[in-house]
């Protein structure tokens, strides 16, 4: 049963106050809650009713969310103290202040997966990899999500974003949402402290992120003198070369080869009569490629293979 876990350990709110490490992420506020609903949600109504206390890279985190809500208004609930809940508020401006184009908000989903996988990589010691559009997997099960949500327009300002990440750091087999999800724990990291994830994350999130607002936005410019992010997220992208079934608002779905993702960020499905389809929104599934009966790895229901579990923020 899962209340014969040991509990988790609290973050850390000291270490996470530190005014050295919110300085040099460039963090303006970060609130630590012991319960709330949804961190997302409480955000989204905080920036509609007092935005001014709210700037850019405005961080809330919860000990534990009993609504937590993912894509597709889907719903869960994790044990407290057993995962990284966190969500931040940006309003992005290029270094003169100007805001970015609101077509380049569709990348900031995809800066936190990838923020996300180097955190797993250098700092938990992980393998990690993304899943278009908002999955994060280690070894093929999902690990995390991710949820943006626009907040409300207003006249001479920057429209708000508020992005949730929910990492899956200390759950035990029989707490996982589905069976194909995994946790930090689960994977042999080298820490599940959720306060060393916590802030590793939000470093790393806010470098990407300080540095696609001063390319105005553009996912093709070069990053910290390295690759664009356009290329880092291809590279990084395991849904990309596979055979994949997208499942589009509407009950309308495409079966292809997903090929490469555009100038927003949009999944390009090429389909068995060649043509290319840009999938903005839905579910992706993994499929297992078509082998002929009698070969190794035969597979007559390609449809079948799901390579992780739920879609969402958590």
């Amino acid at each position: 049963m899962a209340d014969a876990h040991t509990p988790g350990t609290p973050l850390n709110k000291a270490e996470l106050g530190d005014q050295r490490f919110l300085s040099a992420a460039g963090i303006s506020r970060l609130d630590v809650v012991d319960s709330t609903g949804s961190t997302n949600a409480d955000l989204l109504r905080a920036v509609t009713v007092d935005p001014g206390s709210w700037p850019d890279l405005s961080v809330l985190t919860a000990e534990y969310q009993t609504a937590a809500r993912g894509r597709l208004d889907r719903h869960w609930e994790a044990p407290p103290l057993s995962s990284v809940s966190v969500s931040l508020v940006l309003r992005p401006v290029n270094a003169e202040g100007r805001p970015l184009p609101t077509q380049s908000y569709s990348w900031l989903s995809l800066i936190a997966a990838l923020a996300l996988r180097e955190t797993l990589r250098v700092t938990a010691g992980i393998p990690a990899d993304l899943k278009w559009p908002n999955d994060v997997l280690v070894r093929g099960r999902k690990i995390a999500g991710i949820l943006a949500q626009l907040g409300p327009m207003t006249v001479g300002a920057v429209p708000p974003v508020v992005l949730g990440t929910g990492l899956n750091v200390t759950l035990h087999e029989d707490e996982l949402p589905v069976p194909t999800a995994t946790s930090v724990f689960l994977e042999g990291a080298l820490t599940a402290d959720r306060t060393v994830l916590l802030k590793s994350y939000l470093s790393q999130f806010a470098t990407l992120y300080r540095s696609f607002c001063n390319a105005d936005g553009d996912p093709a410019a070069g990053m910290g003198g390295g690759p664009s992010l356009h290329k880092r997220v291809e590279a990084a992208m395991v849904t990309l070369g596979r055979q994949v079934r997208a499942q589009l608002p509407g009950d309308h779905e495409i079966i292809g080869h997903a090929s490469r993702l555009d100038e927003y960020g949009s999944l390009l499905v090429v389909d068995k009569d060649s043509r290319e389809h840009v999938v903005t929104a839905g579910d992706v599934v993994h499929l297992r490629p078509w082998t002929a009966p009698g070969e190794q790895g035969a597979s007559t229901d390609a449809a079948a293979a799901k390579d992780s579990g739920h879609g969402g923020y958590a």
